[in-house]
């Protein structure tokens, strides 16, 4: 094991599961349909309490060349493109260091993390990917124990990192999206509720009238939610303002 993937193992040793959680009932295809990006994409459990994984996607092997059957951990995070493993390791620490400061430990249930590297495909070519997480269990110390990680190829979409993190908040948690790993610097921009079911309603093609009526508001408040929602999301129209989002992994 390399250093690098080492410092990156030593990041999660402190808030590693102490026990063995059991997974919920949960249907992985519906799960994953509703957080996917768009592209290719494959998913698996890691549980770590022993690093171990299950529940991997036929499709990693489409896109790393692993088999399903024999892949462990440390073969995906070597696929991590050495430039970029330095970002993972600050990313891991940041997000366990913005839910212990501003969310507090108990909400990390009610999130999915997101942010993007390089990886190595089976071709020995690297490609953007956007890592999506989201923690399924917990152990009786309030640390995590399994987590559903998936992996969405979107070199298609852009191949520049941004080098930033967003937390998609679920069951109308607010999102953070576009978090500096810097944090004296660091911009909490924070989504409502309501501005991501109208960035999501804006993916589906939908106008300012028919936003309005689905949500019984006035198109004039969602003019005002789209201006806000533009200004946050660092975009200048809707086309950037979709691309952003799915490179976030909000949508």
């Amino acid at each position: 094991m390399n250093r690098e993937i080492q410092n990156l193992h030593n990041v999660w040793l402190n808030t590693k599961s102490s026990e063995i959680t059991e997974l919920p009932q949960i249907s992985f295809n519906n799960l994953t349909n509703s957080i996917i990006n768009t592209g290719p994409f494959y998913y698996y459990i890691i549980d770590f309490y022993d690093m171990s994984l299950s529940n991997i996607s036929p499709t990693i092997y489409e896109i790393h060349g692993f088999n399903p059957d024999t892949v462990i951990f440390n073969d995906i995070l070597n696929a991590i493109h050495p430039d970029d493993l330095n970002f993972v390791i600050n990313a891991e620490k940041a997000m366990e260091d913005f839910f212990y400061k501003n969310l507090g430990i108990n909400k990390l249930l009610k999130y999915k993390m997101s942010y993007s590297f390089r990886m190595r495909l089976k071709n020995d070519k690297y490609a953007l990917i956007n890592h999506q997480a989201l923690i399924l269990t917990m152990d009786s110390n309030g640390k995590p124990g399994k987590s559903l990680n998936i992996h969405t190829n979107i070199d298609h979409l852009s191949n520049l990192n941004t080098y930033k993190m967003s937390l998609i908040g679920l069951n109308g948690e607010p999102s953070y999206l576009n978090l500096s790993l810097d944090k004296e610097n660091q911009d909490l921009r924070e989504f409502s509720k309501r501005e991501i079911d109208i960035i999501k309603l804006i993916s589906n093609g939908q106008n300012n009238n028919q936003i309005a009526e689905n949500l019984f508001i006035s198109p004039f408040t969602v003019k005002k939610h789209r201006k806000n929602i533009l200004a946050k999301s660092d975009s200048k129209n809707t086309t950037q303002l979709i691309k952003n989002c799915i490179l976030r992994g909000l949508i």
